[in-house]
């Protein structure tokens, strides 16, 4: 039975009505001796507060797509087949444009505004990362006046513990952005949204740690290969962006700085700077790691400034200080527009980050100037510099980022 399925629920809702009736009509009519009736109650309570605890986590969990399996909740998944030394750049000396196109096969997703989402199991070829990976295609996709053209494309990177369904689930991506994409009002974006969860109870932080995972190559290399290698995508960097919230954000921040040669923006809201902001994060785990995998410190030791720009949201205490960092730091081309978000919005979870999905795509649209038909901006001439660079290569101090707090 599916954690977030439909018939899992209904069935707490069943036993959650049944564990309040049992003992209005049982309570009293308990027969035998005193401790056995005593037991009889006390197992009757316990029913009734498990129901009612796990209904709640259940709704909970569905609103916000925390976990998406039972695998991940149990902690048992494990999406890492191997995590080779990958190298500065973080593609193991493969020359990507000659590997080969793989056509997937995609199929129905299924869940809360997942209308229209297609799903793929896609094994990664340089990060040995084996996971599945979301895609909308927007409005204009199918239709006879776009078939020569090739679409921009976002990454929807979620928090931790987060699903790769949230962006559309609890988000509500697609028809807030639909609409929109089709009066013209934000630009026809491909979406993809990749798992991020890709070892139990931890979070990877993005990083390339040889011999554990290589999430950077499984976000920056092998989803959008498969892509463009099945979709009349837009190469990267000009047409490539990423967005995330909470950890994603960090993320998604990380990848444009890192690699301005793949990414030509960034989305963060309510986004952290150095790693350890995710107390489970793999790359918080050393000094070095946090170093390397902090966009503060790459940004700010970068020896040519990229040509990227970042959409940085937050509150006082939870992201505004990472983003400040950001700005006070960047130099042009790289432009950090920040958007303070006062305590009185909420606080860290979905209702706080589903409004300002709109604004920030209207942001990105006029970014990566593709109002009015226009070409994306100019390639940066910076190459990768994240990846799975060794730790003793790591340089810098960590950012004064505030930590923000997990979703």
């Amino acid at each position: 039975m599916s954690l977030t399925g439909t018939t899992f629920l209904y069935t707490l809702i069943v036993l959650s009505v049944v564990a309040v009736l049992l003992p209005l009509a049982l309570w009293s009519r308990l027969r035998g001796p005193k401790p056995l009736r005593a037991l009889g109650r006390l197992l009757m309570v316990l029913f009734a507060q498990g129901t009612a605890v796990a209904l709640v986590f259940v709704l909970v969990n569905n609103e916000n797509n925390l976990y998406d399996n039972w695998a991940d909740l149990l902690g048992t998944g494990n999406h890492v087949e191997q995590a080779a030394n990958l190298g500065a750049d973080g593609t193991g000396g493969i020359a990507l444009k000659r590997l080969p196109k793989v056509r997937q096969r995609f199929s129905p997703a299924v869940g809360p505004g997942m209308g229209g989402v297609r799903v793929t199991q896609l094994k990664g070829r340089v990060s040995g990362v084996n996971a599945e990976v979301y895609v909308w295609l927007p409005p204009q996709y199918h239709q006879a006046a776009y078939r020569h053209h090739r679409f921009p494309v976002v990454e929807l990177l979620s928090g931790y513990p987060g699903s790769a369904k949230a962006w559309f689930g609890s988000l509500h991506a697609v028809s807030q952005l639909q609409p929109l994409m089709r009066d013209g009002k934000v630009a026809p974006f491909i979406l993809v949204a990749p798992r991020m969860n890709l070892l139990a109870g931890v979070d990877t932080g993005c990083a390339n740690i040889t011999g554990t995972v290589n999430a950077d190559s499984w976000l920056s290399i092998d989803v959008p290969k498969m892509v463009t290698d099945n979709f009349r995508a837009q190469p990267g960097p000009t047409g490539w962006a990423a967005a995330g919230y909470s950890a994603g954000g960090h993320c998604a921040t990380k990848l444009a700085v890192a690699h301005p040669d793949r990414y030509r923006a960034a989305i963060s809201m309510s986004g952290y700077n150095d790693p350890i902001g995710e107390p489970t994060s793999l790359a918080a785990e050393t000094p070095a790691l946090r170093r390397a995998n902090n966009p503060y410190v790459l940004l700010r030791d970068a020896r040519t400034p990229p040509a990227i720009a970042l959409y940085q949201s937050g509150q006082p205490g939870d992201g505004y200080e990472a983003a400040t960092g950001l700005e006070q730091i960047a130099k042009a081309p790289t432009t950090v527009h920040v958007v303070f978000i006062p305590k009185s919005a909420g606080g860290h979870n979905m209702a706080l980050w589903r409004p300002q999905v709109i604004p920030a795509f209207h942001w990105l649209t006029q970014q990566m100037g593709l109002l009015h038909g226009r070409a994306g901006g100019p390639t940066p001439r910076a190459r990768s510099t994240g990846g799975s660079r060794p730790a003793e290569l790591a340089s810098g101090s960590a950012s004064p980022a505030a930590a923000a707090r997990r979703p």
